[in-house]
């Protein structure tokens, strides 16, 4: 598709991290995409990936000792949710997904994917064509009260700091929310935003969540380690300890420099979480709660 560029492939070199990861870890933020023969991108995509298949992302998993794991739908299916839901039939047991939904979406149709293993639903307001950085709260609002009797939760990719009445405008929202990257505001900006400041807030409240993924999408460095993102790591772990999952963001659609490699971005946890038991509560314990895990 013209306007679409391809993304580059992840690091396909398979090694194991120095950080022991505790039984029953769990990725909470893993993309499949393809193979596009068989479940064709949308024609409003922004990036075109290369295939990046369940097989090979559970092999990666394996070497990086994660058990579990949570495939949120990426924007390049739109409201397609095909291949999500191929890959989750594999493994009942240890998958869950996240979807992405029309807002006219039936009690049937959301009792068949809870069936099916997803647990919450995905708005982005970032990675789009046209309506960008426009936060639906209406919309977004009716839709939860439909997902409420299951549990599910509402995952936002949006920019934190582009929104300082973030805690005012989810007060009384009907389900937590999931903020995905750190809340995913650049790191240039510090941790003393509005926006930054209310997600914590909200946090603390317990009625948001935020992901420790993707630190090269927020970071001024071109480069791994990122270590401007644990200013940011450190202020939320110290806020709501309890209110944080973990993922590779596999397959890294969006870095646009040199591909990191998934067990080194592994290892970045023993920057961001010092704690042996806090570590073992971000990969099993908080996401066992967030995406039902039994």
């Amino acid at each position: 598709m013209i306007g679409a560029p391809y993304c580059q492939m992840p690091d396909l070199l398979l090694k194991k991290p120095k950080i022991d990861m505790p039984l029953g870890a769990i990725d909470c933020h893993a993309h499949i995409c393809g193979p596009e023969i068989r479940f064709p991108y949308s024609e409003k995509r922004i990036y075109t990936p290369h295939d990046a298949l369940l097989p090979e992302y559970l092999k990666m998993l394996g070497f990086l000792g994660v058990d579990r794991a949570v495939l949120v739908q990426p924007s390049i299916y739109d409201v397609d949710n095909r291949a999500l839901l191929d890959a989750l039939k594999t493994d009942s047991t240890n998958l869950r997904g996240v979807a992405v939904v029309k807002e006219g979406i039936t009690e049937r149709e959301i009792e068949e994917l809870h069936y099916a293993g997803v647990r919450g639903i995905r708005c982005n307001i970032v990675d789009l064509a046209e309506a960008k950085g426009i936060l639906p709260l209406p919309s977004l609002k009716k839709m939860a009260h439909k997902i409420a009797p299951f549990g599910w939760h509402i995952e936002l990719l949006m920019h934190a700091n582009e929104f300082p009445d973030i805690s005012q405008s989810f007060k009384d929202f009907p389900v937590e929310i999931v903020l995905s990257h750190f809340g995913y505001q650049p790191c240039c900006m510090g941790i003393n935003t509005a926006g930054f400041q209310g997600l914590l807030s909200l946090m603390r409240e317990g009625r948001a969540w935020v992901k420790f993924t993707g630190p090269y999408r927020i970071s001024s460095s071109a480069n791994f380690p990122y270590s401007d993102v644990n200013e940011f790591a450190h202020a939320i772990v110290m806020n709501s300890p309890r209110q944080i999952v973990w993922g590779t963001d596999w397959p890294h659609v969006m870095v646009k420099n040199a591909m990191p490699n998934d067990a080194d971005l592994c290892d970045l946890l023993q920057d961001w979480v010092e704690d042996s038991a806090l570590l073992k509560a971000v990969l099993v314990k908080n996401p066992e709660r967030l995406y039902d895990f039994h």
